[in-house]
């Protein structure tokens, strides 16, 4: 039986990377977008190029310039979601949240051990990237289930990295988010499925991929060279790799496959390192 409820995707962080990307592929393959990004003046045109590249897709873009880990803001952009989904539904429509993407890349990158105790991270600074990085994953969830967006058939999904497991210098903070994330991820999976929901959860695990935040690493130059000569495809992962899997994996309604770390690597985690890609 065919499906004829109003498709939206709900991408938090969907003004670069894997986020931008996502909201274009998605609204290619008919998902109306809805947006969450912070972004200031200089990056605000940005924005508008990748709205209007949803637009010439034919479908819709209603993005909001937020701090997606408030709970104010929170609360006040999945207002104006609600406030969208009223008007679909006096013109006689029945929109759902299809796809939720966590593609939040925001916190520290400095070590838990320096000789100069300014130099090392703080517990505001590791609290922020845990907040940021993997605990809003679990607020967005119960505010979206609660408001009824998502139904049978939605699929959730977020981004880890094999930073999760390994261990980077300058990645400490952020590699705990991950694995918060990814048990985040799985507890989700199983509440959902207990409850019968039909909705699905799962952490896609990206290649290392070349992205603003990824810039931000100052190992970001080895960790890419070392990937070229580890990756049995001999590249990086890109954003595409990315957005078209999400696309394809959120097709099915089937919430079978929840509560998993789903690699797009090309092979490249299962390849491991060798004596001459050591990062450390």
């Amino acid at each position: 039986m065919a499906d004829e409820r109003e498709r939206w995707a709900l991408i938090l962080g969907a003004s670069s990377g894997m986020g931008e990307a996502t909201a274009i592929a998605l609204a290619k393959a008919g998902y109306r977008i809805c947006g969450i990004h912070l972004d200031f003046r200089a990056s605000l045109a940005h924005v508008e190029e990748i709205k209007a590249a949803i637009w010439a897709a034919g479908s819709e873009a209603l993005f909001v310039n937020t701090n997606a880990a408030s709970d104010e803001k929170r609360a006040a952009a999945i207002a104006a979601l609600a406030e969208r989904f009223e008007q679909s539904r006096a013109e006689g429509r029945h929109p759902y949240v299809r796809v939720l993407l966590h593609s939040l890349a925001f916190g520290s990158l400095l070590p838990f051990l320096a000789d100069d105790p300014k130099d090392a991270i703080s517990r505001k600074q590791m609290e922020m990237t845990l907040d940021v990085m993997a605990s809003s994953l679990v607020y967005w969830v119960q505010d979206l289930y609660r408001g009824g967006f998502l139904e049978r058939g939605s699929k959730v999904w977020a981004l880890t990295s094999e930073g999760s497991i390994h261990v980077i210098p300058s990645y400490g903070a952020v590699s705990a988010a991950k694995s918060a994330l990814e048990s985040n991820c799985r507890q989700l999976a199983m509440e959902l499925a207990r409850r019968g929901t039909g909705i699905a959860v799962n952490a896609l695990r990206a290649g290392t991929t070349d992205t603003p935040a990824l810039r931000k690493i100052k190992e970001a130059d080895t960790i890419m060279a070392v990937t070229r000569r580890r990756n049995p495809h001999g590249r990086l992962t890109t954003v595409e790799d990315v957005a078209t899997a999400i696309v394809h994996l959120s097709e099915p309604d089937s919430d079978w496959i929840s509560g998993d770390t789903i690699g797009v690597d090309g092979a490249e985690f299962v390849t491991g390192f060798s004596t001459e890609s050591a990062i450390i």
